[in-house]
């Protein structure tokens, strides 16, 4: 059995979908805090699971039986959940950390990543670990933005960065979940090339059919509405990674999805075609 932790959310939604094309719905459990509402999101045939990461003591019955884990880091309580999967019986466990563990450990978000990855390596489950970079689904930040006005107001708008499809995410997820070679790698994620807001904005036109103008604004203007939003130093490091302080290796461009799956990387075009309804 495989739980899928955040199986209504960008990455997490995409997982269950593909293991249930795949012919695993069956091995397949959707933790949601709501099963009612996740009814329309989880596909026939995989076992919804009600549970909240935030109270791992909520979770004993989802992780009934359940060998495989899936979970993101920094959505609840990272070292309950690993603690209770432990405690059940949990053989493996694939974690979704962050990239800036190792492009910016200095930062705090990057700290409390690499404190939930060292405390899953200790655990005693085997483990795989997944460092995606900035999320494509990220831009669904504009999206009011892109629909009352046609426009994107945007720090380090020619800063390029290689964003992820969070399906790619899912993909290598699933690999490792279902597939030998996977446990006790660690695998950075990247899109197939760096693209910057000015160029996501673009794209999000042609796929609009409209102009999607593309302003750039300074880090001062930016962080005040950020900081209200996600606190202070996680605001100060996200603008830090958008542009402030950028580094070869946050820049680098990997080849790990289509090592891992066999498919070559889904491009920024293609999450804003399959995403297009949010923005009109």
């Amino acid at each position: 059995m495989i739980l899928v932790t955040g199986a209504t959310g960008n990455i997490g939604s995409q997982l269950v979908r593909q293991l249930s094309v795949d012919g695993h719905g069956t091995a397949v459990r959707a933790l949601t805090r709501d099963t009612a509402r996740a009814g329309a999101v989880v596909p026939a045939g995989v076992e919804p699971a009600e549970g909240d990461l935030g109270r791992a003591e909520s979770l004993k019955s989802a992780l009934g039986g359940v060998r495989s884990l899936f979970l993101i880091s920094g959505v609840g309580d990272d070292a309950g959940v690993l603690d209770a999967a432990r405690d059940a019986g949990v053989e493996h466990v694939v974690l979704v950390s962050s990239i800036t563990v190792m492009t910016h450990p200095h930062l705090g978000p990057a700290r409390a990543n690499l404190a939930v990855e060292r405390r899953l390596r200790e655990s005693g489950m085997e483990w795989t670990i997944l460092r995606p970079t900035q999320f494509a689904s990220n831009t669904l930040w504009w999206a009011r933005s892109v629909r009352d006005a046609s426009v994107v107001r945007v720090p380090y708008a020619d800063v390029g960065l290689p964003t992820v499809h969070p399906a790619d995410i899912a993909s290598v997820a699933r690999a490792a979940l279902t597939g030998p070679g996977h446990r006790g790698r660690t695998y950075p994620l990247t899109g197939p090339k760096r693209i910057s807001p000015r160029q996501q904005a673009g794209e999000l036109g042609r796929v609009l059919g409209r102009e999607v103008a593309c302003v750039g604004v300074a880090r001062e203007e930016a962080y005040p509405p950020m900081a209200a939003m996600m606190g202070a130093e996680v605001a100060d490091s996200v603008l830090d990674l958008m542009g402030g302080d950028v580094n070869d290796a946050l820049l680098a461009v990997h080849d790990t999805v289509a090592r891992v799956t066999g498919s070559p990387a889904r491009p920024y075009r293609r999450w804003a075609e399959e995403n297009a309804d949010a923005f009109r």
